[in-house]
Order: structure tokens, then sequence, then C-alpha cells
């Protein structure tokens, strides 16, 4: 029989350990389907862009007159804005190519007579030319301008707000080690001005902000990891162990794991008078 002393000695350590597999189970478990966020409520912050993209999204809604939102995910982001709206689209419809972002989107927005269609993100975009007079998306994995720019009707606006270049790279940092300079990624602003205008668009306003991340406790990192699976591709608990429990480690001893995310807000406009290459 272990005398008070040897029980204290075991005990202690395996307490830590107990909460760390607890927090790594817990993170795991959660689903990842739509883009609720509530979850991390208490163990994630992000601070918001200036503009508001949600509340700007519903004035635009309440002008147009047929509205698609592409790449919707679970529909949180548009029911809260048709929601607000002071009044809403003849037509609204919503694509979407993750089967269980689908599911949830078709049950969220169809009360509201909104179209969900099943479309992989990097298919064309299942509408004839011209049919919507405003495109909009939040965080969309890569904008297909020239889809964008044939859907949308002359005079017609896309009014998105994207990821930019090396979001949350320090988070990303500690999984994969230093990345190239995002500068030359694909979602920097500069490049994406480009392509835009490339497809035929004009850039109305185009607006960048970088904004503080903390991860309160591994659990956070674990979940946010699988839930955007662009960040750490084939991101398991069980492959990436010991960088969980450095970082967890780290948490512990110093508190928060600060990151920074980047966003930019484009509105862009299809020309009355040019036709769409």
């Amino acid at each position: 029989m272990r005398d008070t002393e040897d029980t204290e000695d075991t005990k202690g350590p395996r307490g830590a350990e107990d909460a760390f597999e607890d927090l790594l189970a817990e993170g795991a478990a959660v689903p990842t389907d739509g883009w609720d966020f509530s979850w991390f409520e208490g163990r994630a912050t992000e601070e918001r862009p200036s503009w508001g993209y949600a509340v700007s999204l519903a004035g635009r809604l309440a002008t147009a007159t047929a509205a698609l939102d592409v790449q919707t995910g679970g529909g949180e982001v548009l029911d809260f804005a048709l929601g607000r709206a002071a009044r809403t689209p003849a037509l609204t419809a919503a694509t979407e190519g993750w089967p269980p972002n689908t599911a949830k989107a078709t049950a969220l927005l169809r009360p509201r007579g909104v179209a969900v269609v099943a479309a992989p993100e990097d298919a064309p975009l299942p509408f004839a030319d011209g049919t919507f007079d405003l495109v909009v998306s939040r965080h969309p994995v890569r904008p297909r301008w020239a889809e964008i720019a044939r859907v949308l009707a002359p005079g017609g606006t896309y009014f998105a707000q994207h990821v930019g270049p090396g979001s949350v790279h320090e988070l990303v940092d500690h999984f994969l080690g230093p990345l190239p300079d995002p500068a030359r990624g694909p979602r920097h602003p500069d490049r994406e001005r480009a392509e835009a205008e490339a497809a035929g668009l004009e850039i109305v306003e185009l607006r960048a902000e970088r904004l503080r991340v903390e991860f309160h406790d591994i659990a956070a990192v674990v979940h946010f990891l699988r839930k955007v699976i662009w960040m750490v591709p084939g991101f398991t608990v069980a492959a990436y162990e010991p960088r969980l429990r450095a970082l967890h480690e780290r948490i512990e001893a110093e508190g928060p794991f600060v990151a920074h995310s980047t966003r930019h807000l484009v509105d862009a406009r299809r020309p009355l008078a040019v036709d769409t290459p």
C-alpha cells in the first residue's frame, strides 16, 4: 500500500495528463458542420472587421431583385442578413459543396424561401448568365471570378468578405513550420483585384484588416483546425499530438495563444456596357 507522499506524487502529473487528454477529446468531438462558431465562446476570441459584413449584407439584400450566396456554409450568415433586411429579393439562392453543410443550410434557409443548390466549390455555378444583380460570399475557399462575372447581370454587384493572406499564420507555423511569404499567395487582396478585373469586374472598394485571435485552451485549437480544414491539411489529433501537447503546455504556462487573422472586404461591379469575357 502506497503512503500519502507516493499518492500525491503520482496523482499530480496524472491529473495534468487527464486534463490534456480530456481537452483533446472534447475538441475532437464537436460537430464541424456549418459556420456557427458559438461553441468557441469563452475558449477563443477573434476581433471582428470594422465594416460589419453581415449587417452590411442586410442592406445590400434590401435593394436586390435576385441574390446568390456562394459557398454559404450552413447558411447562418445569409439567414442573419435576410432576417435584418428591410425587404428581401424576389429570388434568393445559395450554393454549398459539402453535404453536411448543404443539409444544414437547406433546413435553415428553406423557410425564408431560399433555394439551396448542392454545387462543388470548383465547379461552374449552376445558373444562367446574368441571373443575379447581387452575388455575395463570406469566406469562400477561392473566388471563381469568371463564374461570378458570368452570373451577374450588367450593373450587378459582388459583395463579399474574404480570408486574406497568412491568416492565423502563427498557429499554422506552430504545426507546419514557417511557410512561404503569404504576399505571394492566391489570397492577397492585390492579386484578387487583378483576377477580378481580368474577369471583367470593376473594383468599387477593397478594404483589408489584420485582427487579433486568441486561443484559451487546446480544445479550441483542435476544433478550429478540424473546422477550417485548409489551415493544416490532413490535421488529426493523432498525427499532431506532440505539437498539440507542446502548445497546450505553452498555453498553460503563458496564457492564451495569440495569432492574427486577415480579412478583406470586396465590393465589385459588372459594368453595364462591357460584356463578361
